[in-house]
């Protein structure tokens, strides 16, 4: 027996306690709006029924908790991850070099090319947004716009974690949070104000322009590098360009100085590879501590 919405979602969450923190939000966000619109409709039928009896009809068509939860847990189960990771191998060279076989290393090399795109659009949006919402809140029009703007604020958070999701490999929410129908302006506004996932959402978003440059700037930094040490010798051996050039003339280097500088593109190349794969493990953490609400 549940007296409101509130105590089921607590049930909810604590048979769920277990589960990844994302499945947790979306079972509770499916769970908090049809039980929010079922209550709403046998209100509209019975007026003076209570909250308490409603529910109690509402929660045997829809599922007591431990129901609830057992059907989340094999939903998941049976969903396929978006990006699965590569098999490790056991070899020290097999770990070194599978990096170039393993999907996640692909994905968090494109993520962070995305995210300069992203983090500028993600930061002009929030800059914008924050400062007219801030100088209209004098007017009665300042109220809904800043409802619109913290409400495209969360839809943001959750297209970003989609992405998350489907190149970091990282479980993210797939439903967006639940808004209460119904309320006024001000009750909508002072629920998202509260709502310290808005808040997150758009210090994520403001944070995600210089995690973007930075990201740009070293991926393209030593990829340009490891490609100019590859191509170098081959610039040399089939055009005759030399690779050092000073006041004195030009320099053409030996061929065991040709071959170690090819190693050492690869092996810079390599690195990159192993360094942008720890990159999107990292930020995939990070995402999903800044846009999954509790």
């Amino acid at each position: 027996m549940f007296n409101s919405i509130e105590e089921y979602l607590e049930a909810l969450k604590m048979e769920m306690k277990s589960a990844d923190p994302a499945l947790i939000q979306d079972a509770a966000a499916d769970a908090r709006e049809h039980l929010s619109l079922a209550l709403e409709a046998a209100r509209e039928k019975t007026p003076n029924v209570s909250e308490a009896d409603a529910l109690k009809s509402i929660v045997e068509e829809y599922g007591t908790p431990e129901e609830t939860a057992s059907a989340y847990r094999e939903i998941e189960r049976r969903t396929s991850p978006s990006l699965k990771q590569a098999k490790k191998s056991d070899s020290f060279w097999g770990r070194v070099f599978g990096v170039y076989v393993d999907p996640r290393t692909w994905g968090s090399l494109l993520f962070m090319f995305i995210a300069f795109v992203t983090g500028i659009i993600y930061f002009t949006w929030a800059v914008m947004g924050l400062s007219i919402s801030l100088s209209f809140m004098i007017l009665i029009i300042g109220i809904p716009l800043a409802i619109l703007f913290l409400l495209s604020v969360q839809g943001l958070a959750l297209l970003e974690g989609r992405l998350v999701e489907a190149l970091l490999g990282v479980r993210m929410p797939r439903r967006p949070l639940f808004a209460q129908p119904g309320l006024n302006w001000l009750d909508r506004l002072k629920a998202l104000v509260t709502d310290k996932h808005t808040w997150l959402s758009l210090l994520y978003m403001a944070l995600q322009m210089p995690l973007g440059v930075v990201y740009f700037s070293v991926n393209v930094t030593l990829i340009a590098l490891a490609l100019g040490f590859m191509a170098a010798p081959f610039a040399q051996v089939l055009w005759h360009f030399p690779i050092v050039s000073t006041f004195e003339g030009r320099i053409f280097l030996p061929y065991w100085a040709l071959f170690l500088m090819e190693i050492g593109g690869f092996l810079i190349l390599t690195l990159t590879m192993h360094l942008a794969r720890a990159v999107g493990w990292l930020h995939g953490r990070y995402a999903k501590w800044m846009l999954v609400a509790d």
